[in-house]
C-alpha cells in the first residue's frame, strides 16, 4: 500500500501526541508455546508444537555439535557437514533432497555456530511424511565419500575466502576471538582455518560424523499443521531403526579467568580504516545477568539514536560505525564495544570515546526513556519472531538443545520486562572491568610502522 502524506491540524496534533519518552515498556505476554515431548529408544528427542493456522509445517533437526566440539588441529568440521548433509544418502542422490523441497514450494537451509548445527525445512504439511523419511535417511546413511568430502571442502575453503580472507574487515572477528579467548575453542571461528581444512582426511571426517551425527545427539522439532499421533507414528517408523551412538564427549577446555588487561595491535591489508574493539568476558546463556546485558546492548547500539552511534558518528564525527553487543553462547561468551573510525582519526580517540560511554553506564543509571525503548525492542523481537511456525520451532529447539529445557522459552519476555536501570548499572560495573578487558586495534597495513615492515 502506498503511504499517504497527511497534514494534521495543529491544535489536534498538540492535543493527541503524548510527550516524548512517555511510552511505558510493553506489558505483553503472547500465547505460551506448548510442546509435546517424546524420546525414541535410540535417544532422539522429539518436540511437537501444533499450529493449524496455515497448512505448513516446519521440520528442524538440531545436532548438539558446533565448532567448539572440534579437536585441536581439525577446525571447520561442524561447518563442513552443513554442506555434506546435502550431498546424498543411501536412498537419495546428490541434490535430490533440495530439489524435492523446491519442487513442492518449500524452503530449506542449515546453519552452524559454535554450539550447535541446525537443519530445517518449511513445507506444505501434506508432504510431512516424505520429509521425515528423507531426514531419517541422511541421519542413518549419509554418503561420506572421498569425492563428496573433497568437493565440499573446496566449497568451504572458497566460502572462507569470500567471507573472511578477502573482504574489508573480514578477519576482524577472527582476530578478536583469537585474542579474547586463550584456551576455549571459541577462539576459532566456525568456518575453520585453511591449514586445518587442508590437513583433514576422510578418516577424520568420518570419525567426527560417527561421534556427533547420531540419534542420541539430535533433537527433532516439528511446528505447524500436523496430527501429533500420526507424526509420532512416522517418526517412530523412520527414525527408530537408526542405531544409537556412543556417549557424546563433552570435555571442552575451560577458559581461565582473565586477571589483567590484554592489548593487541594487528595490521591487515583488507582493513581500510582503523578499528577498535573492547572485549569483556560475560556469563553463559541462561545466566540471569545476561538479560540486563542485552538491555545495555540495545541502549548502546540499537539504531542511530543509540548512545554510541549518536555520540561518535553524529556529535564527535570520528566514526562511521559504533556499537556494543553481547555474544551469548552455551559457555561463557563476550561483550564487545566496537567502532570503525573515520579517516584521519586515531584508535586512541576511538578507545577514549568508548571508555567514556562505559564509565557513564557504570556511574549513571540509564534514563527511563532509554530503558523502556530497549526493553520494547527486545520484547517486540521475541513476539515477532514467533509469528511463523519456523520461528516457533527455532525458539523451542534453541532452549531444548542449549539450555536443556524448552519450557524456558515462555519465561524470556517476563525476564526482560523485569530489568531495571539499577540492573543495567550493576552488570556494567560487574563485567566491564579493566582486568576483564582485551583491547584489539586493527589497522590498515599501510599504517604499520616502518621498523616493523619486512
Amino acid at each position: 500500500m502506498r503511504k499517504r502524506n497527511i497534514v494534521w491540524p495543529a491544535l489536534a496534533l498538540a492535543a493527541a501526541v503524548p510527550a516524548l519518552g512517555g511510552a511505558a515498556p510493553l506489558k505483553v505476554q503472547p500465547p505460551q508455546l506448548a510442546a509435546r515431548e517424546h524420546q525414541l529408544a535410540n535417544g532422539i528427542k522429539v518436540l511437537l508444537h501444533e499450529d493449524h493456522s496455515v497448512p505448513v509445517v516446519a521440520i528442524q533437526v538440531w545436532y548438539h555439535v558446533g565448532s567448539k566440539n572440534e579437536r585441536a588441529g581439525r577446525s571447520g568440521f561442524a561447518h563442513l557437514f552443513e554442506h555434506i548433509m546435502f550431498k546424498g544418502s543411501e536412498n537419495l542422490a546428490p541434490g535430490e533432497f533440495t530439489e524435492y523441497i523446491q519442487s513442492i514450494g518449500g524452503r530449506y537451509n542449515a546453519t552452524t555456530d559454535f554450539d550447535r548445527t541446525l537443519y530445517f525445512e518449511i513445507i506444505p504439511s501434506n508432504h510431512l511424511e516424505r520429509l521425515l523419511w528423507m531426514e531419517a535417511d541422511r541421519m542413518r546413511a549419509l554418503d561420506i565419500s572421498e569425492a563428496n568430502f573433497l568437493s565440499e571442502r573446496d566449497v568451504v575453503k572458497e566460502e572462507r575466502r569470500l567471507r573472511y580472507d578477502n573482504p574489508p574487515f573480514g578477519r576482524l572477528f577472527e582476530v578478536v576471538l583469537g585474542n579474547t579467548f586463550t584456551r576455549h575453542p571459541y577462539k576459532i571461528l566456525s568456518i575453520g582455518s585453511m591449514a586445518d581444512l587442508d590437513a583433514a582426511t576422510i578418516e577424520d571426517v568420518r570419525a567426527f560424523h560417527s561421534t556427533y551425527y547420531v540419534p542420541n545427539n539430535a533433537t527433532l522439532v516439528l511446528a505447524g499443521d500436523f496430527d501429533p499421533q500420526q507424526a509420532l507414528g512416522w517418526i517412530e517408523k523412520y527414525f527408530s531403526p537408526i542405531p544409537k551412538g556412543k556417549e557424546i564427549p563433552r570435555e571442552i577446555p575451560k577458559e581461565p579467568d582473565q586477571t589483567a588487561e590484554r592489548r593487541v595491535t594487528e595490521y591487515d591489508a583488507n582493513t581500510p580504516l582503523p578499528v577498535v574493539m573492547l572485549n569483556y568476558h560475560v556469563p553463559e546463556e541462561g545466566h540471569p545477568d545476561l538479560y540486563a546485558l542485552e538491555v545495555a546492548s540495545r541502549i548502546l547500539s540499537d539504531g542511530q539514536s543509540s548512545r554510541l552511534y549518536r555520540k561518535m558518528v553524529y556529535e564527535q564525527q570520528i566514526a562511521l560505525q559504533a556499537s556494543g553487543q553481547s555474544l551469548t553462547l552455551e559457555d561463557p561468551g563476550v561483550f564487545f564495544f566496537f567502532t570503525i573510525l573515520q579517516q584521519g582519526h586515531t584508535v586512541d580517540e576511538g578507545e577514549k570515546s568508548l571508555v567514556e560511554e562505559i564509565e557513564k553506564l557504570q556511574s549513571q543509571p540509564v534514563t527511563t526513556e532509554e530503558l523502556d525503548k530497549a526493553k520494547n525492542q527486545l520484547i517486540a523481537g521475541q513476539v515477532l519472531g514467533r509469528q511463523t511456525v519456523n520461528g516457533k520451532a527455532s525458539d523451542i529447539g534453541h532452549f531444548a538443545v542449549l539450555l536443556g529445557d524448552w519450557r524456558l522459552v515462555n519465561q524470556q519476555i517476563e525476564k526482560y520486562q523485569k530489568v531495571s536501570a539499577a540492573d543495567v548499572q550493576a552488570v556494567a560495573r560487574k563485567y566491564f572491568r579493566p582486568e576483564n578487558l582485551t583491547v584489539v586495534h586493527m589497522l590498515p597495513e599501510a599504517m604499520r610502522p616502518s621498523e616493523e615492515k619486512k
